[in-house]
């Protein structure tokens, strides 16, 4: 039976209904605002998985046939997600993931498709309240209601979900998601502003999702939802338990104090090794020695997240020995590669990450199809994480999802400080090679992205680094982390990401792993990150401050002239015949605007110079006064035509062509010939009235 809610959000009507549509779903909901409308399902296995994680995957993908176009491409069919659809099936992800129950290993799989857009409201917004309705109207184990507010400022005011038009005009654009006793994730961009305005964002945000937080559980409630399905955790047994942690415990704490990555883990490895050796000596059977093995496995993880906390809420004292606002030692190097545009070496303790930049023209642009129209990027940030980077062997393929996502962070920390296009007309690309990592080598890239461009000669608006922040909560003891390990990402409760100048911030990233966070807590990490931050950004303008005075040798060289817009059709020609020929002549790049603005490329100067002598000649216009040498290109009874410019001819009456009575123009002139004349005039039709007369006087 169809169920309708319906609330408003910002002014904008949104509902939510069930009952219609993929019935055979554990859960499913049709979520709408306007003309957009996103179909979200739910499936749990009703079957435990053997994995010792729980296997959930969340897939968002958008129907072109929701803004009634055809996909792009030889196959005319929807192929694999966007790196936009990516993102945003990350950002579903990240806020439910957390909100199920405590050891549920059950596969799970969240789909959002789009069917009906028109781009007047996130669809983002829509995908996350559907997943989180989805499985709260499901029997599946759901600690929800989850929502997903996301939050401009135009003109000092907070708007929520805002159009397309209000968020050009905005300073921010965050996505926030949580749950009614806080937040558990922020993603976002802002154009350099303060902690205090983003911890006002994110309040505002957090009350602006009330009303959907509401509506879901008005949704459970009118469709009369039977309870969740009950699941067993898994369990070790008790006698086997107390052995092991007995025997575990000290080596497990004495692992974790050792300070280098690979030692430690090293150690962690013999410790659960002795073990194995020691415990499970005397099993003779294979299903039980398996399940031993498996408990075991928790066991030791269990006793490194109970005393890498311990040690810290406790003694103060971090697993590398480090205070809670300490940043690891860092190293900076510019201009490693000789032939590449730009590069950088970025290392904080046993994280480094290689950043590179690239300088290319308009046809390097990268053309994307989505939903509304194509569009073209002009900056590009590409991050690599390979497996050695964490001395493990491993698969090179395509990018997975947390590369896209890593990515995506550090373009949007470092976008905002480029150059103006029209001052500066490069495609830009950036690629961070993480060469190894031990905690946000997403940040380390923000920072090696800067150095490069510094290298690079890129003229940008602010040098921009970034930091990790971590949480240890235990009920009323609390612990704010400043550049935190992989093991203190991975144990704790936090992971915030703040990137910014020295001006304010330009991108940050939140994930919570517990059931939220008070905005006091998440005021001390912001205030502690910007104070982490200002001491990353010293130690790299240590090493370079300002970009190079000029870009590299190897990078093409850009100038930019101006043209009369209705002069463009005569520089392209009939079938870019001229423009070609240009090209072909000079082997530069051309990129033409519709205001007349002509950008030309090439690593040579000879040749640029040689092809804006070539615009500058067919956009000439003739002026008065001026002497020319010109073509007879016609000869008539009264006169000679002579082209003075390319696709310019000005007329040549008898009457001019010598001092002397002239009885016929071929006496003086014959076709094909070159003379010099001057204008005499240009009369408002644009006729030409030359004199060769005027210069033999």
């Amino acid at each position: 039976m169809k169920t309708t809610v319906t609330t408003s959000v910002g002014g904008k009507q949104i509902t939510i209904e069930t009952g219609r549509l993929a019935k055979q779903a554990d859960g499913s909901v049709l979520v709408s605002c306007g003309n957009n409308m996103v179909l979200v399902t739910a499936v749990s296995s009703k079957k435990q998985s053997e994995l010792d994680f729980f296997p959930l995957t969340v897939e968002y993908i958008e129907k072109f046939y929701a803004t009634g176009k055809i996909p792009g491409g030889y196959f005319k069919r929807e192929a694999k997600p966007s790196t936009d659809s990516v993102l945003i099936a990350r950002l579903i992800d990240r806020p439910i993931r957390p909100v199920f129950p405590e050891g549920y290993r059950h596969e799970t799989q969240v789909v959002a498709t789009v069917i009906s857009a028109d781009g007047s409201f996130p669809l983002e917004v829509l995908s996350s309240l559907g997943a989180s309705a989805a499985l709260h109207c499901s029997d599946i184990p759901f600690n929800g209601p989850t929502a997903a507010i996301q939050v401009a400022r135009v003109d000092g005011q907070l708007i929520a979900n805002p159009t397309p038009q209000q968020l050009e005009k905005s300073d921010m654009n965050i996505v926030v998601a949580g749950t009614r006793n806080g937040l558990l994730m922020v993603e976002g961009e802002t154009q350099f502003i303060s902690e205090a305005d983003v911890l006002a964002a994110l309040k505002f945000g957090h009350q602006s999702m009330m009303p959907l937080l509401n509506a879901q559980d008005e949704l459970r409630e009118k469709t009369g939802s039977k309870g969740k399905r009950s699941f067993n955790p898994p369990s070790i047994d008790a006698d086997f338990k107390t052995k092991a942690e007995a025997f575990l415990q000290p080596k497990i704490a004495e692992a974790l104090r050792i300070k280098i990555k690979q030692d430690r883990y090293a150690a962690g490895d013999k410790a659960k090794a002795e073990a194995e050796a020691t415990l499970l000596a005397g099993i003779t059977e294979k299903d039980v020695l398996a399940l031993r093995k498996k408990e075991l496995n928790a066991i030791v993880e269990d006793l490194k997240y109970r005393e890498a906390r311990s040690m810290i809420l406790d003694t103060k004292s971090r697993i590398d020995g480090r205070d809670m606002k300490t940043v690891r030692p860092i190293a900076c190097e510019v201009g490693l590669l000789p032939r590449a545009h730009g590069s950088g070496l970025f290392t904080r303790g046993e994280t480094q990450c290689l950043g590179t930049v690239t300088l290319g023209t308009a046809d390097d642009e990268q053309m994307v199809d989505t939903l509304f129209g194509d569009t073209k990027r002009k900056f590009m940030l590409h991050y690599n994480f390979p497996p050695y980077s964490v001395g493990e062997v491993g698969r090179f393929g395509g990018q997975g999802r947390r590369e896209i996502g890593h990515g995506n962070l550090a373009e949007r920390a470092l976008k905002s400080v480029l150059p103006d296009h029209v001052k500066f007309p490069y495609t830009i690309r950036i690629v961070s090679e993480v060469l190894e990592s031990n905690g946000s080598s997403s940040m380390g890239t923000v920072c090696s992205g800067t150095l490069a461009l510094l290298d690079a000669g890129v003229a940008i608006k602010g040098n921009v680094a970034g930091i990790a922040m971590g949480l240890i909560k235990e009920g009323d003891r609390v612990a704010v982390l400043s550049d935190i390990l992989g093991d203190e990402d991975h144990l704790g409760d936090m992971d915030f990401k703040v990137a910014g100048t020295n001006n304010g911030i330009t991108a940050l990233q939140m994930d919570i792993k517990i059931d939220s966070v008070s905005f006091e807590v998440m005021e001390t990490a912001l205030a502690q990150a910007k104070e982490g931050r200002a001491h990353i950004l010293n130690e790299m303008e240590k090493v370079m401050k300002v970009p190079r005075g000029q870009i590299s040798e190897f990078a093409p060289r850009i100038e930019t002239i101006k043209i009369k817009p209705e002069k463009i059709r005569e520089v392209i020609g009939s079938g870019g015949k001229v423009i070609r020929g240009i090209t072909e002549a000079t082997g530069v790049k051309i990129e033409i605007q519709d205001d007349g603005t002509i950008n030309i490329a090439s690593a040579d100067p000879e040749a640029t110079k040689a092809a804006i002598k070539m615009i500058n000649d067919i956009c000439a216009e003739a002026e008065v006064g001026k002497v020319y040498k010109g073509r007879v290109v016609k000869i008539a009874e009264f006169g000679a035509f002579v082209e003075i410019l390319p696709n310019t001819q000005g007329l040549l009456h008898i009457s001019e062509l010598a001092n002397e009575r002239v009885r016929q123009v071929t006496d003086v002139v014959k076709e094909g010939e070159i003379i010099d004349v001057k204008v005499l005039e240009v009369d408002r039709a644009g006729r030409i009235k030359l004199s060769r007369k005027a210069l033999l006087q």
